[in-house]
């Protein structure tokens, strides 16, 4: 089955149950049903942005790198031959 068909048959499921309700309590899920779709559509903008991983910092980019270059350690050892 299509997710396209499977979302139909579950809305239309979800509409049936809902025909008992009366007007105002329908009024109010729309409205809510709004406030939860506006709430992901931010989320959905905001991990964009955030998905191309800016880096904040107060430091210059020569601090950040010569900071990098001098906590760097290495524990290579040369044997003669």
């Amino acid at each position: 089955m299509s997710p396209a068909k499977r979302n139909t048959t579950l809305v239309d499921a979800y509409a049936s149950l809902l025909d008992n309700l009366n007007s105002a309590d329908k009024l109010d899920l729309i409205s809510k049903l709004a406030a939860s779709a506006e709430i992901d559509s931010q989320k959905k903008k905001s991990a964009f942005r955030e998905s191309f991983g800016a880096f904040i910092s107060e430091k210059s980019a020569e601090e950040i790198i010569a900071e990098i270059r001098d906590s760097r350690v290495s524990t290579r050892q040369i044997e003669p031959l």
